[in-house]
């Protein structure tokens, strides 16, 4: 019988049902999650610290429940507590990093769901998530299970507890102790370790630095599919650091990172393939990558590829995508592209026009020290561009930008100090900060501080230093030097330097550089010289360049040679053609002549309403003698209706101005009791005289 008992009895151990532990991990296997929880949690119920540790990651992976770390942990916590050494891995893991059970749906759902109802919604969480939703990062915590888990025999936990030890988390910093960890899980061919040796010797943490030594650890590491050693190793053949240099061996190692989606490595890559060194050139590679990296937000990788798409390597410079991600850089807080977003804004290159948008990258720019930056957010200032025109603020920036050694900023600020613009007029600072300007050798600096020594006040003047500063300018064939120059000899600024010779000599110059205004000026001057250096065939020549120039008062002077046919043969016809174009830009005595030769059908056929048009233009800029012809025109019905009020008006806009032609005749025109205008005030007539 006994003997039966034991057949049977062993009988019943062979078909006895597979345990709860195995049905579930059957179960799972088919992903059947929800029929391997119930199956688990029966195995649980019985003390199996396996059944408790797969619940945990069933939680942890959110698979047929609720993703939630903290029941996870929960979990994790039965199952270390019984020795499982994975679960003390994993618990471990948890509270190194700490975790938010809460996704993205769920905070919405939170922040939606409390305001309406807090008690339902807080009994809801809790209903859902009996652990809380948090578990809270604790080094302390983490440091005692792991290295638990380490002396239960799990080599991936000496690699963590290498890597706590040595950037003293939970622990002091101990890179002695992180050596011996990493030791221990390298000796398993755990990768994670044998990349933190290779770290420990290349840096020389707790052991004597060893590049040859790191080289070796990384290579391990990397052939065991670390992609921070694939990394490391890539830079190591880059630079040759503890091996010979070798960009073929480098670019293969970039590559294997690269694939794993590392952004430093497609970055590095991605330059291999742009210089053609280690890795074939190709750019279509090497923009993929870089746009691969650059959406990582790696701002090396935003900004070369910015310089990729501006200089237009191996393409078409698309101005477009280089703005795009200097504006991402910019965001991101680099200085330069804030500084180019500003300059793509302000030109409407690559960006829209947008000049207060230009107005914020400058200033944000300037604000991380950028000098240029500064200088232009100091202009938008002076200016009112994109910011409400401030001078202050304007002086303040040009000066930030001259301190940091602009030119062009301790120009302006030279040029603030003499004017009193945004700040106190300083005439010892205006010339300190253009002496500055002038050491960089700009042209224009010295110019103006040749200026500023001719200020109006005698007690400062210097026009021997004025005349040397622009001598030395003007001898590089510069023609607004020569210009300047020219006028300090005509006595524009005082006898004391005036040289009629060397005048001319300077005028010359710069007209024949093609300056107008010089070859307005050397034309006015052979005009008006003594007779032996008078020459009205030179003068009429040099003014119509001015005119053909631009130049709007020799447009003016021209039409009148023309007229009087001085040193020109005369010609009405174009007379009046020069005082069209002078008048076209608000030239008053041009537009009151035209509107004559208009009337009087000199060089053109009469046109009483042009005629009429011109003087009223020239009237309204305040010229006396339009104004006394305009209310000769009212007053005797000359091309308009007759109007006595107007009569009047343009007779005493004119006597204001203190014209005794106008006076008289407001005079007269009161006597004859032809108006009750007020009379012309002595007060009014002396302001308007002024």
């Amino acid at each position: 019988m006994s003997a039966v008992r034991r057949l049977f009895g062993n009988l019943a151990t062979v078909v006895r049902p597979t345990s709860h532990l195995e049905r579930g991990i059957a179960l799972y296997d088919k992903q059947q999650y929800l029929d391997a929880l119930a199956c688990w949690r029966k195995a649980g119920s019985k003390g199996s610290a396996e059944a408790h540790y797969r619940i945990g990651l069933l939680y942890a992976r959110g698979e047929g429940v609720l993703r939630s770390v903290s029941d996870a942990a929960a979990w994790y916590q039965l199952a270390a507590d019984a020795g499982h050494a994975d679960a003390q891995f994993q618990l471990g893991l948890i509270y190194l990093a700490g975790a938010s059970t809460n996704t993205v749906g769920t905070d919405a759902w939170l922040k939606s769901a409390l305001p309406k109802n807090q008690q339902a919604t807080t009994a809801a969480v809790q209903a859902l998530f009996p652990n809380g939703t948090n578990v809270a990062q604790d080094f302390t915590i983490a440091l005692r299970w792991i290295e638990t888990a380490a002396h239960s025999g799990k080599p991936e936990a000496y690699a963590v507890l290498g890597d706590m030890y040595r950037h003293g988390r939970g622990c002091t910093q101990d890179p002695a102790k992180a050596h011996q960890s990493y030791s221990k899980a390298a000796e398993n061919n755990v990768a994670a370790a044998q990349f933190g040796l290779g770290d420990l010797y290349f840096q020389g943490l707790g052991v004597e630095k060893d590049l040859a030594l790191a080289a070796q650890w990384y290579e391990k590491a990397a052939e065991n599919g670390d992609v921070r050693a694939q990394l490391a190793l890539g830079y190591i053949f880059l630079k040759g650091q503890g091996k010979p240099e070798d960009p073929e061996s480098a670019g293969r190692w970039f590559e294997s990172a690269a694939a794993k989606g590392e952004h430093r490595a497609l970055y590095q890559a991605a330059l291999m393939y742009l210089e053609g060194r280690g890795l074939p050139r190709n750019l279509d590679r090497a923009e993929t990558y870089l746009r691969n990296a650059a959406k990582k937000n790696y701002l090396p990788a935003i900004l070369r590829l910015a310089e990729f798409y501006s200089q237009g390597e191996g393409i078409e410079p698309d101005l477009r995508e280089a703005a795009s991600w200097h504006l991402r850089a910019a965001e991101s807080g680099d200085v330069r592209s804030q500084f180019l977003v500003g300059r793509f804004y302000a030109t409407g290159e690559g960006l829209p026009p947008n000049p207060r948008a230009a107005a914020k990258w400058f200033l944000r720019a300037a604000e991380q020290g950028h000098a240029t930056a500064a200088h232009n957010i100091a202009t938008f200032f002076a200016k009112g561009t994109g910011v409400p025109q401030d001078s202050e603020k304007a002086a303040e920036w040009f000066k930030i930008a001259a301190e940091k050694g602009l030119t062009a900023a301790q120009l302006q600020l030279g040029k603030l100090y003499s004017t009193g613009t945004g700040l106190e007029r300083n005439h010892d600072a205006a010339i300190q900060w253009l002496e500055k300007a002038t050491e960089s050798g700009n042209p224009d600096a010295k110019i103006t501080l040749a200026l500023a020594y001719l200020q109006n006040d005698a007690a400062i003047q210097d026009h021997a230093r004025a005349i040397a500063l622009l001598d030395e300018v003007a001898q590089t064939g510069h023609a607004p030097a020569a210009l300047r120059l020219a006028e300090i000899h005509s006595g524009k600024y005082g006898p004391a330097s005036a040289d009629p010779a060397r005048a001319l000599q300077w005028y010359r110059k710069a007209a024949e550089a093609g300056l107008p205004e010089a070859q307005y000026g050397l034309a006015m001057r052979l005009l008006n010289d003594p007779p032996a250096t008078r020459n009205a065939e030179a003068a009429a020549q040099w003014m119509a360049k001015a005119a053909q120039n631009g130049h709007v008062a020799a447009q003016f002077q021209f039409a009148v040679l023309l007229c009087i046919g001085q040193g020109i043969v005369k010609n009405l016809t174009e007379a009046v053609n020069w005082y069209t174009r002078a008048a076209e830009q608000g030239h008053p005595v041009a537009q009151y002549n035209l509107s004559i030769m208009l009337a009087k059908g000199q060089g053109c056929e009469p046109t009483p309403d042009a005629a009429f048009t011109w003087l009223q233009k020239a009237a309204t800029q305040g010229l006396a003698d339009a104004q006394i012809s305009l209310a000769e025109a009212y007053r005797n019905g000359v091309g308009t209706a007759a109007d006595d009020k107007q009569t009047l008006f343009w007779y005493e806009a004119a006597a204001r101005q203190g014209n005794e032609i106008a006076i008289r005749r407001l005079a007269h025109l009161r006597a004859a009791g032809a108006s009750q205008a007020p009379e012309p005030t002595a007060g009014a007539l002396s302001e308007q005289a002024s």
